[in-house]
This record gives structure tokens, C-alpha cells and sequence, in this order.
């Protein structure tokens, strides 16, 4: 039997303006009855778009890990309207969770924290720990608060593909998976966000994202490591946070990262592949002259980590769509500010054969 699309419902709020248009309150009220009833809203973050239904509903829970084809094993992260509700979802509120959210909510961080036994284990994969998050979207805050509950969000799209940054993203790979868009127009960040365990000292970032680890170091004192030097949370089971499978964020077509980005698109080209390039250098020579000799699709990127980001998931979206037969993406600079760009273009890359879904 064939399933209606979802109705795709744009939402505005005006910056200045105390309120929502009625028009907008109207679509909040009708995501929030259908999540009431415990369906699936797809919702606008500053990060990428959510899959959202009621956390503490486990059969609703259950239709976000249906619909995307998510493993059991990879959790989800609570969406809340501010930190009293964060709170509430907590057996213990670390102080590191506590500086962080002070400083940095609402933002694109999330701080994983002992669960309360209100949490259902479906959201937190059988682990005692979960990860919460307040968006730094006051459309999706204001949902939130309509409800009065926590939302369970992951990323908008079937498991492991590019994450969505508009509402037609969510459309194109959802369909008729999800009962209701929401659309507030393309997130900002463009990347999901930093998640950072507070159960652990020092806190550990398990997933890199637009809060540097800089910035993170400057909240906490110093107190803060990255995932890469914390053996024992890297092995541990059940997994703390969503984001670590080897393969994820990618598109259909092969995709690969290379230092020598020139000369690798160059020898696809003589081969006769069809190839898309994204490029920090569109106007070099060597650039010019490739692009000129050769059919292919060139995509100048910023050379701003943060706008590279925001920008990323975009145009894996559009370029996977052309038939092409490799996306070849030049390596970004190694300095700290490209982290997260960095680890989504790696797991990107990671072809599905050697992947592992953990």
C-alpha cells in the first residue's frame, strides 16, 4: 500500500518579534499533536535537520530506528528546552556538564550525562548514560516547550548517508517514513554537534563538532581531551554518543579525501570517470587547467572552516545526485579549527565494504 508524503509545513519567526506568526504557531501546534500521538516531526536545528518523537515514548522510539534503519546499537540524543529539563533527565549533573551548559546552551554541544531511570534504555542503546542537547533553534525550543517532554532527535535521513541541512534533504531520503516537516529554512552550522562525555575526568569529546575543543578547554579550565586519547571510552559497549560507526555522513557515490587533490582528479579524468571535485583552491592554475581539459564538475569551497561546514552536507547532497562516478575532496588544512570537517570527511570516505555499523 502507498503512504501520502508528509505535508512540509515552513515556519518563520521574525528576529525582534516577541512572538511567532500565527501562521507558524498554527504548524508548531500540529507537529506537537503528532508528536502527541507519538509520530515523527522532522525538525529544524542550527546543526542539521532532526527526526524527532517524544523520548520518553518507546514505541516511538522505536518508529525513529524503523524509519531510519538505525542500529540498536547507536543511541540517541534528547533534545530539551533548556537545562531544568536537561536536568530532570539526569541521575547525576557532573560539574562539567554543568559549566558547559551555563556557558554554551543554547548551542550545537551536547553533554552526555547518568541517565535517570525515566530514560528508556531504546534511547540510550542498553547504556546508563544518555546525551542531551538544548538546540540553538527558538522555533524547535518553543516546540519543545508546547510539549512539555524531551524529543529524540537524530539526524533526519536513513542511517549513515549525508545528514540533512534543508527540509528537502529530509524529504528526498525519508519520504513517506516521517508523518510531518517542519521547514526553518537551511541550518546554520551544518554539522551535528560536538558531544562531550561529562561522566568521565577529564571530559572527553566523543564526537567533534562546531564547539572546538579550544573553546571547550576554555569552559572547563583545561579539563578536556579528545576521544583519540581516551582508550577506555573508545572501547567501551554500549556506545555513549551517535556518530561513531567507521562509515557515516555519506553520500552514494565514492567518495575519497586526497592531499594531491590536482593530480588525483587529473588521473580519474584520463581514465574517463566522471568526477566531481571539491576544491579550497578553484582559482590556482593547475586548477584552471584541469578543470579546462577535462569534463567535470568543480566546486569551490570556503576556506573558512566554519562556512566549509555549513556548506559541506549541501553539496554532497547536490553533487550525489549527478551521476558521477568519484567525489574527490581536497584536503583541508590539519590545524584544530577543521576537527569536525576532518572526521566527517573520513567517515565519509570509508568504503562500505571495510565499514563497520557499531
Amino acid at each position: 500500500m502507498e503512504h501520502a508524503l508528509p505535508d512540509t509545513l515552513a515556519i518563520r519567526w521574525p528576529a525582534g518579534d516577541p512572538l511567532p506568526p500565527p501562521a507558524t504557531e498554527q504548524a508548531l501546534e500540529r507537529a506537537a499533536g503528532v508528536l502527541a500521538a507519538g509520530g515523527l516531526v522532522a525538525i529544524p536545528t542550527e546543526t542539521v535537520y532532526g527526526l524527532a518523537a517524544l523520548a520518553l515514548d518507546t514505541a516511538a522510539v522505536a518508529r525513529i530506528f524503523k524509519a531510519k534503519g538505525r542500529a540498536a546499537t547507536n543511541p540517541l540524543i534528547v533534545h530539551v528546552a533548556d537545562a531544568t529539563m536537561a536536568r530532570g533527565l539526569a541521575a547525576e549533573w557532573p560539574a562539567a556538564a554543568e559549566r558547559i551548559t551555563a556557558a554554551l546552551w543554547p548551542g550545537p554541544v551536547t553533554v552526555v550525562v547518568p541517565k535517570a531511570a525515566v530514560v528508556p534504555l531504546e534511547v540510550t542503546a542498553g547504556g546508563e548514560t544518555v546525551a542531551l542537547r538544548c538546540p540553538d533553534q527558538r522555533l524547535t525550543r518553543r516546540l519543545i516547550e508546547k510539549l512539555g517532554q524531551p524529543l529524540a532527535a537524530p539526524s533526519a535521513n536513513r542511517s549513515l548517508g549525508v545528514s540533512p541541512t534543508t527540509a528537502a534533504h529530509v524529504l528526498e531520503s525519508l519520504g513517506a517514513r516521517v508523518d510531518l516537516i517542519l521547514d526553518g529554512g537551511p541550518c546554520g552550522r551544518g554539522i551535528e554537534s560536538t558531544v562531550v562525555d561529562c561522566t568521565q575526568q577529564p571530559a572527553v569529546v566523543l564526537r567533534p563538532g562546531p564547539v572546538t575543543l579550544v573553546r571547550l578547554a576554555e569552559v572547563l579550565g583545561g579539563a578536556v581531551i579528545s576521544r583519540e586519547l581516551a582508550a577506555d571510552v573508545a572501547a567501551e559497549a554500549p556506545a555513549r554518543a551517535p556518530g561513531q560507526q567507521r562509515r557515516h555522513y555519506a553520500p552514494a557515490t565514492p567518495l575519497e579525501v586526497s592531499a594531491a587533490a590536482a593530480e588525483r582528479v587529473a588521473g580519474l579524468a584520463e581514465e574517463g570517470k566522471q568526477v566531481g571535485w571539491l576544491t579550497l583552491s578553484p582559482d590556482a592554475p593547475q586548477t584552471r587547467r584541469i578543470a579546462a581539459a577535462f569534463q567535470m564538475i568543480v566546486v569551490p569551497m570556503p576556506a573558512e572552516p566554519a562556512a566549509y561546514a555549513a556548506l559541506l552536507y549541501a553539496v554532497l547532497h547536490a553533487i550525489d545526485k549527478r551521476g558521477l562516478d568519484r567525489i574527490v575532496v581536497e584536503a583541508p588544512p590539519t590545524s584544530a579549527a577543521w576537527v569536525a570537517v576532518h572526521d566527517r570527511l573520513s567517515r565519509a570516505a570509508t568504503p562500505a565494504e571495510t565499514a563497520n555499523d557499531d
